[in-house]
C-alpha cells in the first residue's frame, strides 16, 4: 500500500500561500457595488467604480470630481488623477518638500496628506500660481536670481516661499523669531529658518533667498 503523500512546506509553497491569501476584498460581497449604485442618504452622489470614493478638490480656482482609492494621496491625487505633474514627488515622507501645495493659502507636504480629506478644499499647485504668459513674482524672482538648478525641486520650493512670505505678513512666529509681539522682520535667518523643511540637492539656497528677499522688498 502507497504511503499517503505528506506536504511539502517549502518556502516558495509557503509564499505563495500567504500571497493569495492576503488577497481578499475589504469591503463584504455586493457592498461596493450597491453602493456605486445608490446614492447616498444625503444626497451626495457615490462613486462610479466600486471600492473607491468621490471628492471634490478645487484646484487651482476649478472643481474636480474624482474617484480615489480612500488611501490616496494627495499628491498622488493630482499628478496621476488631475494630472498636474508639476507637484513632484521626492521621498514621499514628508521630508524633503518637493511634493508642496497650498491649501487654503497654507503650505503642506501633500504627500501626507489623503485626498479625501480635502473635499472642497481651495488647493494651488504651481499650475495655479501663474502661467508662462503672467508669471507670479516669486516666479519671476526665482527666474532673474537663477534660484534653481535641476528644477525637480523649484515648484515645492515656489509654492513653500510664497506660503512663507505670507506667514511672516500675518505674523507667525517661526523658531529664530525674536520679539513675538512686534511686525516679524523679513531677515535672510527668517526665511532660512521657515525654508527649511525644503530640500534643494543643488545647494541653490542663497539664490532662493535672494529671490524670497526681492518679492518681499516688493511688498514693503
Amino acid at each position: 500500500m502507497d504511503e499517503p503523500r505528506q506536504p511539502n512546506p517549502t518556502r516558495r509553497n509557503l509564499l505563495i500561500v500567504g500571497a493569495v491569501s492576503t488577497v481578499v476584498p475589504i469591503l463584504p460581497v455586493g457592498t461596493a457595488t450597491a453602493r456605486a449604485s445608490m446614492g447616498s442618504a444625503d444626497g451626495v452622489k457615490s462613486p462610479e467604480v466600486p471600492g473607491t470614493m468621490r471628492v471634490t478638490l478645487a484646484v487651482n480656482g476649478r472643481d474636480q470630481e474624482i474617484d480615489v482609492d480612500p488611501r490616496t494621496t494627495l499628491l498622488d491625487a493630482l499628478r496621476e488623477h488631475l494630472h498636474l505633474t508639476g507637484t513632484k514627488k521626492g521621498c514621499d515622507h514628508g521630508q524633503c518638500g518637493a511634493c508642496t501645495v497650498l491649501v487654503g493659502g497654507v503650505r503642506i507636504n501633500a504627500c501626507l496628506s489623503l485626498a479625501v480629506m480635502h473635499e472642497g478644499d481651495r488647493i494651488t499647485t504651481i499650475e495655479g500660481l501663474g502661467t508662462p504668459e503672467n508669471l507670479h513674482p516669486m516666479q519671476s524672482a526665482f527666474i532673474k536670481h537663477d534660484g534653481y538648478q535641476c528644477g525637480y525641486c523649484t515648484p515645492g520650493q515656489i509654492c513653500s516661499a510664497v506660503a512663507v512670505l505670507r506667514e511672516i505678513e500675518d505674523g507667525v512666529p517661526s523658531h529664530v523669531t525674536g520679539a513675538l509681539t512686534a511686525p516679524i522682520d523679513v531677515t535672510n535667518l527668517e526665511m532660512r529658518e521657515r525654508m527649511s523643511g525644503n530640500i534643494c540637492r543643488c545647494g541653490a539656497y542663497s539664490n532662493i533667498a535672494e529671490a524670497m528677499a526681492e518679492v518681499a522688498r516688493s511688498r514693503a
